[in-house]
């Protein structure tokens, strides 16, 4: 038996509570960093339940892939097998799961986004993140903190502790307007559920959980106006959003000088709104020619093809293929398991879900491929340039797959 006159019970218990807590975390999001031509490595971002937001690179992370080899993905369930990757730096993004991320431009100028529960959206400078040379625990510390870190009997580097309360700081910090109700009371801030860029018109769009989707002009917000421009009511909480900016010009819709954008919610309808006047101007209903008792499920993902003349939604087990020009269901799929992220890869379909394969289908629903994965139920796909694809899921979990379906790196996202 061991010495137990030194023993600490409030440490031990906080160290099976981050255990579990790491081995429950879930990628919700993750998504490809622009390439620098400075920095040849690929890099992953990667939003989680903890509220973090982290970028990986690809390159260091092989040695934090699957210690006895990658044959037994998709049958490992025991998380800590899985080495836990060192993260290029660790952003406390969010009070609750961290959603969404997305790059707002891609120069030397451009702006990391998330969005997560507490209905905020933030943003910080792309460049000051890659340059960011700041040891992890201080990255998000403000100046009391650091004081309260280190050991005040130590020789303090007085740089270091000022550096440390604002230099990875949010440039870009949005909240969620409020509704009042009766006596003036205010309803709880909104989740935010997904966001989207409009880079060339300086916009911002957030799906959010009171049923309406937000503009928020980008432009005038660094210019002092943080008010958002305009707001679109839908019937029930949404769920999926993008942004379209050459749908304008397919001559089926009338908009006015603004680019349209397509939301999924949890009524099961797809609506594309007028981002000028606010206005629905098409639904697609993908279950209303699907004969059901009742509506069997929510609008999960959606996604638009380079083009935009092709629009793939996931509700339930239901992968529908829309042609927008003529707003006519062109193919049907049904899959094993809830769809949760679909993505376009020139005239193939990505799908992940709640189980750990990624499949490939063509345009007529026929699967072409599917690849075993790490995470037990897949939430999130992001394609590189390149051809290499990265999920990420349960057990905070991100499998990197190349282009021939091998696994180059399997990792263990770092938490708070």
């Amino acid at each position: 038996m061991g010495d137990a006159t030194n023993w600490d019970e409030d440490a031990y218990r906080d160290t099976i509570l981050k255990e579990r807590e790491l081995q429950s975390q879930t990628v919700f999001r993750t998504i490809f960093a622009p390439q620098n031509p400075q920095i040849p490595d690929i890099i992953v971002v990667v939003a989680s339940s903890d509220g973090s937001v982290a970028p990986y690179s690809i390159s260091s992370s092989l040695s934090s892939s699957y210690p006895s080899g990658l044959s037994k993905i998709g049958h490992q369930k025991d998380f800590s097998s899985f080495l836990v990757a060192e993260p290029l730096c660790l952003l406390e993004g969010h009070d609750g799961p961290a959603y969404d991320v997305k790059f707002y431009g891609d120069g030397d100028d451009s702006l990391l986004l998330s969005c997560g529960d507490d209905g905020r959206i933030r943003g910080w400078r792309w460049q000051t993140i890659l340059n960011s040379e700041m040891p992890i625990p201080f990255q998000a510390l403000s100046v009391t903190d650091v004081f309260f870190f280190l050991d005040v009997s130590s020789v303090i580097n007085p740089l270091l502790i000022a550096f440390a309360g604002d230099y990875l700081k949010p440039v870009l910090d949005l909240t969620n307007p409020q509704h009042k109700g009766p006596w003036g009371a205010l309803s709880p801030v909104p989740e935010n559920n997904a966001i989207a860029v409009d880079y060339q018109g300086g916009s911002l769009y957030a799906a959010v959980g009171d049923s309406c989707a937000y503009c928020w002009d980008v432009v005038r917000m660094f210019q002092g106006n943080w008010s958002n421009q305009n707001s679109f009511q839908g019937a029930l909480r949404l769920l999926a959003l993008c942004c379209c900016a050459k749908l304008k010009k397919s001559g089926k819709f009338s908009f006015s000088s603004s680019f349209p954008i397509i939301t999924g919610s949890e009524d099961a309808t797809v609506r594309t709104w007028d981002c000028k006047s606010g206005k629905c101007i098409h639904i697609i209903e993908p279950e209303k020619d699907v004969k059901l008792n009742a509506r069997s499920s929510w609008i999960s993902c959606i996604s638009l093809d380079a083009s935009e003349s092709w629009l793939a939604c996931g509700n339930g087990r239901n992968l529908s293929l829309w042609n927008l020009p003529s707003s006519e269901c062109f193919s049907r799929i049904t899959t094993s398991s809830l769809i949760q992220d679909i993505l376009f890869d020139e005239n193939q379909i990505l799908a992940v879900g709640a189980e750990p394969v990624l499949t490939r289908f063509d345009m007529n629903g026929a699967a072409l491929s599917v690849i075993q994965c790490a995470p037990q139920s897949v939430f999130s796909i992001a394609l590189h340039t390149s051809g290499v694809t990265a999920v990420g899921g349960y057990g905070g979990l991100v499998d990197v797959i190349s282009p021939f379906g091998s696994h180059l790196s399997t990792f263990r996202c770092k938490g708070h």
